[in-house]
């Protein structure tokens, strides 16, 4: 445990951050896991929809450096060519 006052104040920002992160990096993967879903079914109008809120939280989670910039780009990509895919 810290000693100094500044040093528990960091703890409890580190311990806030942490949270804040695994909640946004939990959404992220959630929509990315309804996006494929729908995908899955075929069901090109609800991935499509899906896909907008997993693009925007992805670039969420690359700004606030929760994933790297090149695993969202890769991400996006991937769903987009799926959807792409269904006839």
């Amino acid at each position: 445990m810290p000693n100094k006052a500044s040093a528990k104040k960091a703890l409890r920002q580190d311990v806030k951050r942490a949270e804040l992160n695994k909640a946004a990096k939990r959404n992220m993967e959630h929509a990315v896991k309804v996006t494929r879903k729908a995908t899955a079914e075929g069901n090109k109008a609800d991935a499509s929809k899906s896909l907008l809120l997993a693009q925007k939280l992805l670039d969420k989670a690359t700004k606030r450096r929760i994933i790297k910039a090149n695993t969202a780009s890769r991400t996006k990509a991937r769903l987009a060519k799926a959807i792409n895919a269904i006839k």
